[in-house]
């Protein structure tokens, strides 16, 4: 079915006038009449019918033209979406670690809407498991469209730029015995219970390399996903951890202690899927983040 027939059929349906209708499709009038011909021939009802000069649609062609005037309808909605869309309006799905949502990633948030107020940009913000496997995996599956995250080994099809770091540091209940210290080497942590990062956490293979490139390991009893959920255990007795420097840790009543000489941070990266297509509003916010970010630039 010619699209261009549908046209010329919803504006003789309105008109109800072959004439006018011709001159406001600036064809000729044979050619509109051959037009619905053509679609009466292929839909096999007439579509109209003569009422003095005039011509009115017959019961068929009022069902017709409903659905395809509400079918031209969503056909412009989508190419005026689509045309914002190439000049950079459209929608951001933004996925990022809990750790990052309270100043870090709504920062670069509302920086590029305020720097592109004639654009019509949406955001959808994601950071429900907390965790960079789930990031990586919705960026994979085109379900987020940009993340804020750990690196993962193993994932050629992101592409992983860094954009902050966080420093490690050792945290401790106030009743243990490295509290009472304020810098500790890594290796002094070896003999205690410790409390880790879950294996499908970024993290743990962070805090793994650690250990390893000070040839010393650490005794894990418990696993956990979210870093402040270890902080909240470490203060009630259940152990030790090596975590991320973070906000929350002022707030608990535990021991926060500097690792000496570890020269090792947690990086944060910006990550896309290298084999998507990422829309213009989608590239702009990307290039706006890496514009207006520091990798040395430490979150808190």
């Amino acid at each position: 079915m010619n699209l261009q027939h549908l046209k010329y059929f919803d504006v003789l349906a309105r008109e109800q006038h072959y004439t006018r209708s011709s001159k406001l499709l600036n064809v000729t009038q044979p050619s509109l009449s051959n037009a619905i011909s053509s679609l009466e021939a292929e839909l096999g009802v007439p579509l109209f019918e003569k009422k003095g000069r005039n011509v009115v649609l017959t019961k068929p062609g009022v069902i017709f033209h409903d659905y395809v005037s509400k079918t031209l309808a969503m056909l412009d909605t989508g190419i005026e979406t689509v045309t914002k869309i190439n000049k950079g309006s459209g929608y951001i799905s933004f996925a990022f670690l809990p750790i990052l949502g309270t100043r870090y990633a709504p920062r670069f948030a509302s920086g590029f809407m305020k720097a592109n107020p004639e654009k019509e940009i949406e955001f959808d913000f994601h950071t429900s498991a907390g965790i960079t496997r789930e990031i990586i995996e919705g960026i994979k599956s085109m379900k987020y469209d940009i993340g804020i995250c750990s690196y993962l080994p193993d994932e050629p099809t992101i592409e992983f730029i860094p954009v902050a770091n966080q420093e490690l540091v050792v945290i401790t209940p106030l009743d243990h015995p490295l509290a009472q210290f304020d810098e500790i080497y890594l290796e002094q942590t070896q003999p205690f219970p410790q409390i880790g990062f879950s294996k499908n956490s970024g993290l743990r293979s962070i805090i793994d390399s650690a250990f390893k490139r000070n040839n010393c390991t650490y005794n894990i009893v418990y696993e956990v996903t979210v870093d402040q959920v270890i902080a909240g255990l470490v203060s009630q007795g259940f152990g030790m951890a090596v975590v991320p420097d973070m906000g929350v840790l002022e707030s608990l009543p535990l021991k926060k202690i500097r690792l000496k000489n570890l020269n090792w941070e947690r990086y944060f990266y910006l990550v896309t899927n290298k084999e998507a297509y990422l829309t213009p509003v989608v590239t702009n916010f990307k290039e706006y983040v890496l514009a207006n970010s520091d990798p040395q630039e430490t979150i808190y």
